[in-house]
């Protein structure tokens, strides 16, 4: 049998994409086939479209990080997290980055929780230490990723502040928890956050931009505080005071989720189906979904994904 997948190129600055052909995936040793109910769009795949961003070795070349679906043998309702070949009819996926999908949500829905809320627990939970009562800093707030962190760190009992450059979009990261929204850069970020809650407030900052903030989030950090980097959206090589470096005694943690082994990636969807999924299953935490787009107007989703025009996940549905 043979299925769609998306296939995507750019060209004169638009998104062409194109549904090819390509046999069932056969799943190996320690996977599942899972019938593809939706797929997540992320900035991974316009990175992986303009060739920075390779699939690791042995992983599917296909776009797609995260979907939703039914294991074929089974029929049971899953999200997985995978290291390509999300956005396609049918996915071979390992089984320990399988998770059930949360019954209070539609499928379609579900496949906005993998690669969000994992990015967000392994980066504040597992790499950072979030505790309760503390203060966490989440640049590009309006994100798929964005808003997970805010509502998972809300969730542990953090308070949390937020940024974006779009003015409209603060509503949606005060609905998400943000207690402090802030917009980049018209609001001077060390004085905006000083002024809500004094000198070396933050004890965690997510950073998805890099660049120039970073020398910002240094001046915010509390003492033996942590600045995880995920993405350099504005630049890769900043200028930093290493001696407010020193003093802050602070880390500064380069992370990355895609590159990680199968074994570790199951370990960290293990402890997120302990720690977070039951948020999902009672209410208590959501998926923000901006559109979503069938597989022929794709290119349509990227486009806006790339125009920062998207609150939230854009979902392709393969339903």
């Amino acid at each position: 049998m043979r299925v769609r997948y998306l296939h995507a190129t750019e060209r004169d600055g638009k998104y062409v994409v194109e549904l090819a052909e390509r046999e069932n995936p056969r799943p190996a040793s320690g996977e599942v086939l899972v019938r593809v109910a939706a797929s997540g769009l992320n900035r991974a795949d316009l990175s992986q479209i303009a060739g920075r961003y390779p699939p690791p070795p042995g992983e599917p070349d296909i776009l797609g990080l995260e979907l939703s679906g039914q294991i074929v043998d089974s029929g049971a309702s899953v999200c997985a997290l995978v290291a390509g070949g999300a956005h396609a009819e049918y996915a071979a996926v390992p089984e320990g980055q399988l998770f059930p999908a949360p019954r209070p949500l539609d499928l379609v829905t579900a496949a906005g929780i993998p690669e969000a809320y994992l990015t967000a627990y392994v980066n504040l939970v597992a790499t950072a230490g979030l505790e309760r009562g503390q203060r966490v800093l989440v640049h590009a707030g309006a994100s798929g990723v964005g808003l997970a962190a805010i509502a998972l760190a809300r969730l542990l009992g953090a308070d949390v502040a937020a940024t974006t450059r779009s003015p409209e979009k603060v509503g949606a990261l005060q609905r998400a928890g943000a207690s402090l929204a802030l917009v980049t850069p018209r609001d001077d970020l060390p004085s905006a956050i000083e002024a809500a809650w004094g000198r070396d407030a933050i004890h965690v900052v997510l950073d998805p931009v890099g660049g120039a903030l970073l020398e910002q989030n240094l001046q915010v950090l509390a003492p033996g505080g942590r600045i995880i980097v995920i993405a350099t959206m504005g630049g890769v090589r900043p200028e930093i005071d290493l001696s407010l470096l020193m003093r802050k005694r602070a880390a500064v943690v380069g992370s990355t989720l895609r590159a990680r082994s199968r074994a570790e990636k199951a370990r960290l969807v293990s402890r997120f189906r302990a720690d977070v999924l039951p948020a999902f299953d009672d209410g208590r935490l959501g998926v923000v979904v901006d559109a979503v787009y069938l597989p022929v107007r794709a290119g349509e989703a990227l486009q806006r994904m790339r125009e920062n025009r998207s609150v939230g996940k854009l979902l392709v549905s393969w339903a």
